[in-house]
Formats: C-alpha cells, sequence, structure tokens
C-alpha cells in the first residue's frame, strides 16, 4: 500500500503555538506516518520549521527515532554568497550541519539535493551526497525536482560510488502532470522511489477557494508560492466539477487528488501538508480508494 509522507513545510515555521504542531504531528504518527520531511529554506524565516520540529522532536518524540523516517534538503538560497544556493559540496554538507543542529538530531534519514545546479557539475554534487551518508549524517540520499536526463546521469554517478540513489521527490497532481512525460519511467527503470509534493496544488485541489479566497490561506499570503492571480474562473469551474467527481466516489475532493497521484505504480508516497491535526486525518484516508474506474479517469483527464 503506498504510504503518505507529513511535510513540515513553509506554514510549520509560523504554527500558531508549538501545541498545534505538536498535535500536528502526534495525529499523523498515530495514523502510521512516520515519515517527516522538511527542508533548510523552510519557514518563514529560513530555518524555522526545523526549529519548530527540532523543539517538538525533543519533547515528543525522543524516544521514538528508530521508528521515524526524518528529510531534509538543501538547494535553494539559504544565505548570502556563492557558497549559501545551489549544489556546491561546500553548500550542501555546510547547511546539513545547520540543519542537524536545528533539529537537534545525529542525521537525517534521507538527504535531498533540492534542485539541480546549472552551474555546479553534477559529480560534485552527487559526490557531496556520496560524503554525507559515508560521514553518518545522512542514511539515504535523494533529488528533487531533477528532469528525466538528470536523474537518469544522477542515478549511474550515484551507483559507481556505491551509495543508490533511494528517491526522487518531483511536483505531481492532476494540474501538473510533467513527470508523466519520461520521469516515471526513469525512475523505474532505475529502482528509484517516488515521493510526490504538491499533490493538492497547493490547496487548489480542494474547496477551499471555491467561495473566494480565506484570509489565512496560500494565496492570501505574500510569500506563499500560490499566487491570488492563479485561481482564475476558468480553474475554479474545474475545481467544481472536479469536486462533483470526488463526491461520487465518497470522497473529499482532497482525498480524491490524493487518491489519483498514488494510483500511480511508480508513485511510492504522496506529500502532504496541514495546518490542522482534523486536515492530516482526513488526507491520510486518502490512501484507502486509489482504485479509479476508466469514466472517472476519463472524466478527470478531460476537466
Amino acid at each position: 500500500m503506498p504510504a503518505i509522507t507529513l511535510g513540515l513545510w513553509h506554514n510549520f515555521g509560523g504554527v500558531d503555538s508549538i501545541e498545534n504542531g505538536s498535535a500536528m504531528l502526534r495525529k499523523a504518527f498515530d495514523l502510521g506516518v512516520t515519515h517527516f520531511d522538511l527542508a533548510n529554506n523552510y519557514g518563514p524565516p529560513y530555518g524555522s520549521a526545523e526549529e519548530t520540529f527540532g523543539r517538538i522532536f525533543k519533547k515528543d518524540f525522543l524516544s521514538y527515532r528508530d521508528e521515524l523516517v526524518i528529510s531534509s534538503k538543501a538547494g535553494y538560497d539559504m544565505w548570502p554568497g556563492p557558497y549559501g544556493d545551489f549544489g556546491s559540496r561546500k553548500y550542501l554538507i555546510a547547511s546539513l550541519d545547520q540543519s542537524l543542529k536545528r533539529m537537534g538530531l545525529d542525521y537525517v534519514d534521507i538527504f535531498y539535493h533540492h534542485r539541480p545546479d546549472p552551474d555546479t557539475p553534477l559529480e560534485e554534487t552527487m559526490g557531496a551526497l556520496d560524503h554525507i551518508v559515508r560521514s553518518g549524517k545522512a542514511l539515504y540520499v535523494g533529488i528533487s525536482n531533477y528532469k528525466p536526463e538528470q536523474t537518469a546521469r544522477a542515478t549511474g554517478i550515484l551507483k559507481n560510488l556505491g551509495t543508490p540513489l533511494l528517491i526522487h521527490q518531483p511536483r505531481y497532481n492532476i494540474f501538473d502532470r510533467w513527470i508523466e512525460d519520461g520521469l516515471l519511467k526513469t525512475l523505474e527503470q532505475e529502482g528509484v522511489g517516488c515521493i510526490v509534493f504538491s499533490p493538492l496544488a497547493q490547496g487548489m485541489l480542494t474547496n477551499k477557494y471555491l467561495k473566494g479566497i480565506p484570509q489565512g490561506s496560500r494565496a492570501s499570503k505574500s510569500y506563499s508560492y500560490l499566487k491570488k492571480d492563479a485561481i482564475t474562473d476558468v480553474k475554479l469551474a474545474k475545481i467544481s466539477k472536479l469536486q462533483e467527481v470526488s463526491e461520487s466516489r465518497g470522497q473529499t475532493l482532497a482525498q480524491m487528488a490524493i487518491s489519483w497521484v498514488l494510483r500511480q505504480p511508480a508513485v511510492t508516497s504522496a506529500l502532504i501538508g496541514a495546518s490542522r491535526p482534523e486536515q492530516i486525518e482526513e488526507l491520510v484516508s486518502a490512501v484507502q480508494n486509489t482504485e479509479f474506474s476508466h469514466d472517472e479517469l476519463k472524466m478527470i483527464d478531460r476537466l
């Protein structure tokens, strides 16, 4: 059965309270979610999601460390200068050291390179990931946002170094299907797992925006990836029709969106975010119904 991963993203650094964040993590853990996903720049400000997680981990989860998969990433802008961004050996190693300190961990289970670097040789970036595993600071390594050709090259380099690529984390949802154009096939051929992020299209694949932009939602925030102008009348009409399909399946639209990405054999897990424990409970239940009829898939494709 496919799994759910809880992403502690740009909303986690600003949770209303440590108590709310702790309640979300405990709810997820009680529901069988054991993979918590972070990155160095999640916040705001940068690093605050890892700091929040570290405080909760020390209080609630220290005795469960060996049951958890904790991941972090580096690859986006983190600090000024040439060594605080992209994929150099210096940046990746320094960033992970900082992440471990913020979270109060000796190691992470998975460390990702967050995005391809157009200037640093791929051999240097993958060599840094190999070094990180051999140093004991990560058990496994992954990549994110890599195209099929880049993924195949990275896989080959890591295989030759003796540190296999474990996982790829790409964006994938009903509205954004770029990974179907070669990446899923590459991952299957190379034996690499796939954890997809943004399965709800930054919250658009829910009923949240059907009656306007709520205060406090992602689209209402200046630092969010979801901009107000992305929520057009045409897009809202599609979302409304998709909700009708989900209701006929006995699911919420958000549940159907999760089920839809998990139907892919190559997709290992769906990465979800939440601001309340109830949202986690709703989304985790999507794994119970990942079968779609031909007519349902045809209707979703048409929309």
